[in-house]
């Protein structure tokens, strides 16, 4: 190169991906939707996520993300902190005991590029035993390009195989559990709660009015993207924000806001689940309406919930 040549310097390209599909239980490689994680603290941690402008099952409508594809999101970040973060080893079961979501409406509009999310993560209430944790709380911030986006707080339990054995007798073959779960009732009419194809409802109509059947179609490959031995707890959120939609009944277009679950025990594939939501008056503001949902099966209580629909 001679002394008055003028060297080019390329621009440093950095390569993203996502995280490994194990650490956040999916057998898909497109339903991973985080891409990285860093330690920022005394179990506080970063996490990034990329929302595509559209997805086969986290609809959008009105230009806006899905609050089901938030809640995903968030529910990824459970096992993939655990693992990479905690050295719980792969095999370990997560089960959920509740779960709090309020969103801004306004963060969720889609725009020109999928949009790059970070969750900002505190975990809290750890209980460990044998160096390893057996049930934590997290606190989530989650923003968008620096602004807020929603608030999530949550709590889990892990459980290693032989301690879910004990509390899951009789269902050690996963994939016999799962290939023997009965064929789904049809589904309600997808225009009341909020969906555009009969496949993504999870309901199904009821003799009661505000009453329905939980639908467990184990041939969904969003909801069931792999074989489990009961219904995930995505599903039952969702089963939430329909139940929720369809009492709303508001003429003008609207959005999930704030939901709020406590799961009580497992639902499983052997019986039906009852849904059953009434109206109470909303307490957050700008909601338009608030919907308590109860989920039971064989006479027990296995989530109660509620869910605020706000007007766009």
């Amino acid at each position: 190169m001679s002394s008055t040549a003028t060297e080019v310097i390329s621009p440093r390209i950095v390569l993203t991906t996502t995280v490994p599909r194990e650490f956040v239980h999916r057998a898909t490689f497109a339903e991973v939707l985080l891409t990285a994680w860093r330690k920022t603290a005394e179990d506080s941690f970063t996490v990034t996520a990329q929302w595509p402008r559209s997805h086969s099952f986290y609809t959008s409508e009105h230009d806006l993300y899905d609050p089901m594809l938030l809640a995903e999101t968030i529910r990824q970040t459970f096992p993939l902190l655990l693992h990479a973060a905690y050295d719980v080893p792969f095999g370990h079961q997560l089960s959920w005991s509740d779960f709090q979501l309020t969103l801004n409406p306004q963060a969720m509009r889609i725009g020109c590029t999928p949009a790059d999310i970070e969750l900002r993560v505190r975990c809290h209430d750890i209980r460990y035993q044998r160096g390893l944790p057996t049930a934590l709380s997290m606190h989530l911030e989650v923003l968008r390009d620096g602004a807020p986006v929603a608030v999530a707080t949550t709590r889990f339990g892990c459980h290693s195989p032989k301690v879910y054995k004990r509390l899951r007798p009789g269902r050690d073959n996963v994939a016999e559990v799962f290939a023997g779960a009965p064929k789904p009732p049809p589904p309600t009419d997808c225009r009341r709660v909020g969906r555009i194809r009969a496949q993504d409802v999870v309901l199904s109509p009821a003799p009661a009015a505000d009453r329905w059947q939980l639908r467990l179609d184990t041939s969904h490959p969003v909801l069931f993207d792999h074989a489990v031995d009961h219904a995930p707890g995505m599903l039952l959120l969702e089963a939430v924000r329909q139940a929720a939609t369809a009492l709303d009944r508001g003429p003008e277009p609207c959005i999930l806001t704030a939901l709020d679950i406590t799961f009580h025990r497992y639902v499983e594939f052997s019986s039906p689940c009852w849904v059953d939501a009434e109206a109470v008056p909303p307490i957050s503001g700008g909601a338009r309406s608030r919907t308590r949902v109860t989920g039971s099966q064989d006479g027990e209580c296995v989530f109660t919930a509620s869910g605020d629909i706000t007007p766009l």
